[in-house]
């Protein structure tokens, strides 16, 4: 969804000013919680959608569920959706909820102590009965008990008006409460004045051969819209106002991190001249790069879901060979799956992305929680001395222009390579300002003429030590490669020891040639020496520039370096972290990104670890600033 905007972006959460004026609010948050069939990241999404149209900047963070069909009205089932919404940048999801919107006992009890200290909670008392309460856990009804004391609880039997607003459809029992989702979303979108023109376009759509079930999800929308227009609601769920943020003017579309990606993936293949062949196998939460670049058949891209991880990543190895770009995608235990096969891309030295989305580990973990754990496995994992370069993306957006820098360096250098996203990153949505396709530097790859006089296969540019890339089957051009050793010059297996050394030391010299190609690391707010210095890669980057900004508005002397290229670093890294009296460096592990700093530079870092599934709260790093400032 696209369109646009002259204004458009809001607060974020972590220091929700929450101040009204007349009911116009700076920044809002707001979860929605329910059980997994409850349509809740349907509704979070829709939401999200009619906010972007409304010129508002906001930033979102899906919560699914791990288990795939967990027991209805657990609360191993409660699947979560939050949005931040208002009227400046929006750089996080908000540390706390404002209004918990609960659909039954079981979301009530995973997400109330996330919810801030006076906030409101809608709950469907429709689903508040003896079963429910008690799968989910509770001894006495908490809406009875005193429980919910501190917080402004709305009680709204929204089962039952959701059934009566589509009882003339002549659904079923079960299909009609299937609506109580659009009944809700109705409901919050008057409160915070949004329009459901864009949410009834989508059901007439999504549902364009039941017309009868897009109809009864309207007439429901409609219902919870029309509640809140004629109840004479007050208090906290009277109607708010959020107004508009001053941005550039173009054209913004609302994109997560997955979908942000596979444009960068096809944008790179354009810019490098290439077609793409994504070898893949389902895993949470890279699956969805799978799904994204199956839609995009037209532009040149194979998708192949193979039968397992390691059959995944060497058709994308043959695709290479064969003169396309290959890509595969997992998470941390298919990565290391696909270990001995990136060996194999490294030892033939061809182009290869490998995009790792990480999630919480080690084994199954946390399937559907974000992590940041897999440095360590990027930067060190595989046998024998075998480094290839690794990046970093950082926010829904930024995954494309991430995207488009892992394909140019893995055909300029010829070298497999891992781009780091992880399971926030893939599926947290924000207006992204579409960019001029134009305005990208392209940098198509050359390969080798027919015919050549002296082809050898592994002869090198010498200045970024790639060797030649030949397609199979262009006369003259005849070779083999393998994962034995090879001779440097002829590329013939050899297992001379002189030439293993030279060879090794290639494959070392080529990440430094790498190193000398990218750009210098700046700063992202604050000076380039002083107190302390927050050192972040990959999705924290939201966090990290919320609490850099607020803790320098209280005048503390503090900066912001995020980095982008993990392996090799930036050259001037060094000499940048040497300005600063104390270099903290917050991560989702514990401390993986830290240790490559001090095993570079010899640094003592102050660290700051969370391995909690969940990102981090603006207010934790404020806190931990001051201690350093």
């Amino acid at each position: 969804m696209a369109t646009n905007l002259a204004q458009s972006q809001a607060s974020d959460g972590s220091d929700q000013i929450a101040s009204s004026v007349d009911s116009e609010l700076e920044s809002v948050v707001i979860r929605f919680a329910g059980d997994s069939g409850d349509g809740m990241q349907l509704t979070g999404t829709q939401f999200t959608h009619s906010t972007a149209l409304m010129g508002t900047d906001l930033a979102t963070f899906p919560d699914f569920p791990a288990e795939i069909r967990a027991p209805a009205g657990t609360t191993f089932g409660v699947s979560a959706y939050q949005i931040n919404f208002g009227a400046r940048k929006v750089m996080t999801a908000g540390d706390e909820p404002d209004v918990l919107v609960a659909m039954n006992p079981a979301a009530l009890k995973v997400n109330l102590d996330a919810l801030k200290p006076g906030g409101t909670v809608v709950v469907d008392t429709g689903s508040f009965g003896a079963r429910n309460l008690t799968k989910a856990g509770y001894d006495e009804n908490p809406l009875e008990s005193g429980d919910l004391s501190p917080f402004n609880v709305i009680e709204l039997d929204i089962s039952k008006m959701t059934l009566e607003s589509v009882k003339e459809f002549g659904l079923s029992n079960k299909e009609a409460l299937r609506s109580k989702n659009m009944w809700t979303l109705g409901l919050m979108l008057w409160m915070y004045g949004r329009q459901r023109s864009s949410v009834v376009d989508w059901l007439r759509g999504k549902f364009a051969k039941r017309p009868e079930v897009a109809d009864a999800n309207i007439a429901a929308l409609n219902a919870g819209h029309a509640f809140g227009e004629t109840a004479e609601l007050s208090g906290d769920l009277g109607q708010r106002t959020v107004g508009k943020a001053e941005v550039q003017p173009g054209v913004y579309r609302t994109i997560t991190g997955a979908e942000s990606l596979a444009l960068g993936l096809v944008a790179g293949s354009k810019l490098a001249d290439l077609n793409i062949m994504l070898g893949s196998y389902p895993i949470t939460p890279a699956s969805t790069l799978l799904h994204q670049l199956a839609n995009l058949k037209q532009h040149g891209v194979v998708t192949f879901q193979a039968e397992d991880e390691i059959a995944a990543i060497c058709a994308a190895i043959g695709a290479s060979f064969a003169g396309s770009l290959g890509v595969t995608s997992s998470s941390g235990p298919g990565i290391a799956l696909k270990t001995e096969a990136i060996g194999l891309a490294i030892s033939t030295e061809l182009p290869l992305v490998i995009v790792n989305s990480q999630r919480g580990g080690p084994s199954t973990g946390l399937p559907t929680k974000t992590e940041q754990s897999d440095l360590y496995q990027a930067v060190y994992g595989r046998n024998g001395d075998a480094p290839i370069p690794v990046i970093a993306a950082s926010a829904p957006g930024e995954c494309f222009f991430a995207a488009i820098e892992a394909v140019r360096i893995a055909t300029k250098y010829m070298t497999p390579m891992i781009l780091l996203t992880d399971g926030y990153l893939a599926n947290a949505a924000e207006p992204w300002p579409i960019p001029d396709f134009d305005t990208l530097e392209p940098f198509p790859v050359s390969f080798v003429e027919a015919n050549q006089e002296d082809f050898r296969a592994f002869r090198r540019d010498e200045t970024t030590l790639g060797r030649n890339w030949a397609i199979p089957g262009t006369p003259g051009l005849e070779h083999r490669i393998g994962g034995i050793e090879k001779d440097y010059d002829s590329g013939n297996i050899s297992y001379a020891a002189d030439n293993h050394q030279r060879m090794t030391d290639l494959r070392a010299a080529k990440i430094e040639a790498l190193g000398r190609d990218i750009p210098e690391q700046g700063i992202e707010q604050g000076d380039a020496t002083g107190k302390v210095a927050v050192v972040g890669w990959g999705s924290t980057y939201g966090p990290i520039y919320r609490a850099v900004e607020m803790a320098r508005a209280e005048g503390l002397e503090v900066s912001q370096i995020h980095v982008r290229h993990i392996w090799p670093l930036p050259s001037n890294m060094e000499e940048l972290l040497s300005g600063f009296d104390h270099v903290m460096v917050p991560e989702m592990n514990n401390g993986q990104f830290a240790t490559i700093l001090r095993d570079q530079f010899l640094i003592d870092t102050f660290n700051v670890n969370q391995v909690n599934g969940q990102p981090f709260k603006v207010s934790d790093l404020v806190a931990r600033i001051k201690e350093l400032a």
